[in-house]
């Protein structure tokens, strides 16, 4: 769905009820790109971005071991804990608001378990496609190093800086969480794109209102406003090359 703002910015939106579902039991996830079963040409990714899934995973179950390869993939999550194994050997569960990254470069495997026996895991599954293949395969953790109530946080770059984690790609991905009204910016350079994946609450930016699960993206440069509804609003932004 496209929509003209008054700006003359043009944001295509991906509402959530029209994203891909499954339902395995264990796990209920729905993806904003095609994966897995769901198949559709129209939502291949945006850019180097190319999985967005948000799971729901059931009290002791989780995902076993598996390889990837050629993709920069993280994990957000949103409540419950995520445990993580991989084949460098890294082991760590991760808490709500916390994120892991995984370059999977030249081959990887690991697997990702809810370990709570009682509580869901609701979790953002994303991933990139790097630069460059052949890159050695790596893995880091993130928390955030600022105050709750920062409105805008970059939590993932290429370059590390302001206490981002790294990824190879040229994108900046920030967390945004604002209260009821509050209103943050971003300014889109050009021949870059943007994406933003609302996670909690609504959010507005010049004529266009996204609820949680919805996506919007844009390629015409400019300042970029996001208003929180009267929940307030977390959301995940990308400034991709």
């Amino acid at each position: 769905m496209m929509k003209t703002l008054s700006n003359s910015t043009p944001w295509t939106i991906r509402p959530s009820a029209e994203r891909g579902y499954a339902n395995h039991g264990w796990l209920e996830t729905y993806h904003s790109f095609s994966f897995a079963n769901y198949y559709d040409t129209a939502h291949m990714g945006f850019r180097s971005l190319r999985v967005i899934n948000e799971d729901h995973i059931a009290a002791g179950a989780g995902f076993p071991t598996h390889p990837h390869r050629e993709m920069e993939i993280f994990s957000y999550v949103l409540s419950g804990a995520l445990s993580h194994k991989d084949s460098m050997g890294n082991a760590h569960t991760l808490k709500p608001g916390e994120i892991q990254v995984m370059s999977a470069g030249t081959g990887v495997t690991h697997s990702e378990f809810n370990p709570s026996r009682t509580e869901s895991t609701h979790m953002l599954q994303i991933w990139l496609q790097p630069r460059e293949r052949c890159l050695a395969p790596r893995y880091t953790e993130w928390v955030s190093s600022v105050d709750d109530d920062t409105p805008k946080e970059l939590v993932i770059s290429s370059d590390g800086r302001e206490h981002s984690a790294t990824i190879a790609q040229d994108a900046s991905i920030y967390r945004l969480r604002l209260t009821a009204g509050q209103s943050v910016a971003h300014d889109l350079a050009e021949a870059r794109g943007a994406w933003i994946q609302v996670v909690r609450g609504s959010v507005e930016s010049e004529g266009i209102s996204l609820a949680a699960g919805d996506g919007a993206s844009t390629e015409t440069p400019g300042r970029l406003t996001f208003k929180a509804g009267h929940e307030g609003a977390e959301a995940l932004l990308f400034d991709l090359a």
